[in-house]
């Protein structure tokens, strides 16, 4: 795999919440950052427009400085094989990242996933795919309960089947939200990815020949040695990144290459799956 060496990897954990305030807390957007020398401190960033300014600024730092930049996030790049095609008339999972960029309101305080979710639904036939609604009013085609039906789609992607304990797409909402991750987080790699045209490659659509990149990322796959961490005490998500970028930083080009060597291109892949021991290694071996 030609490019499968980064000077500088930055991870983030994400979130599809209000703004969680100036204190650091739990359940917010996380970013761990390391090299091949070292790591910094992980940074607590209070909200998405925080978070995408941030990101938006350590690209253009490392365009400037001539470095390779991989960029981590603990959400779905895809959804399952066929939303796509149906939702934008077409297979390419980026045309699905414009689509919602150009629908999703989203600002600190509030955003619109849960109606977005439903403007979704109502493309679809029977009830769903998309489920929860957390706010207090009923949103028109968003069952508040999982009582999906009928909708076509497939519950998890290949790469969820395989990754045990993984959450689906779907979920809009309370534990395991990853479908209002996934919806607040792909606008903004859009964004980011419209700002610097030509220099960004989305992990596995695109081949990583240009300085910086976008990967999908499962911070559970180091659920070992974040265990360990955790026992000395801090925030779990703080740990999360920073072990996870601690470990692909380290990583000898040819192992970091053999994790990339994946062929997944409507669904996306989890980097690193099936690596578990190897990257705790690394994560361990500081």
């Amino acid at each position: 795999m030609t490019g499968a060496f980064f000077d500088r990897v930055l991870m983030v954990d994400w979130s599809s919440g209000n703004d969680t305030g100036p204190r650091p807390r739990k359940d917010a957007i996380w970013l761990g950052e390391s090299t091949a020398q070292g790591d910094a401190a992980p940074l607590y960033l209070r909200n998405r427009v925080v978070a995408e300014a941030l990101l938006g600024d350590r690209i253009s730092a490392a365009l400037a400085a001539g470095e390779r930049l991989m960029l981590g996030f603990d959400f779905p790049f895809a959804y399952p094989r066929g939303f796509g095609r149906t939702l934008s008339g077409s297979a390419d999972p980026l045309a699905v990242w414009a689509w919602l960029e150009a629908r999703l309101e989203d600002a600190p305080k509030r955003n619109t996933r849960f109606a977005l979710a439903g403007e979704v639904n109502r493309r679809f036939p029977g009830i769903g795919p998309f489920w929860f609604n957390g706010g207090k009013a009923d949103v028109p085609d968003l069952p508040r309960r999982d009582t999906r039906t009928g909708h076509g789609m497939p519950e998890r992607r290949v790469v969820e089947r395989a990754a045990k304990g993984s959450f689906t797409c779907w979920q809009m909402g309370g534990a395991g939200a990853v479908g209002g991750q996934v919806m607040t987080g792909l606008p903004v790699l859009h964004r980011l990815r419209a700002r610097f045209p030509g220099q960004v490659a989305v992990w596995p659509f695109e081949p990583l020949d240009r300085p910086i990149a976008f990967v999908e990322i499962w911070p559970s796959l180091l659920r070992g040695v974040v265990a360990e961490a955790l026992a000395e005490g801090g925030i779990k998500d703080a740990h999360q990144v920073r072990l996870t970028a601690r470990a692909l930083a380290r990583l000898a080009p040819e192992r970091l290459a053999a994790m990339l060597d994946v062929s997944a291109p409507e669904e996306g892949w989890i980097l690193g799956l099936g690596f578990e021991d190897e990257l705790q290694a690394a994560a361990r071996a500081g």
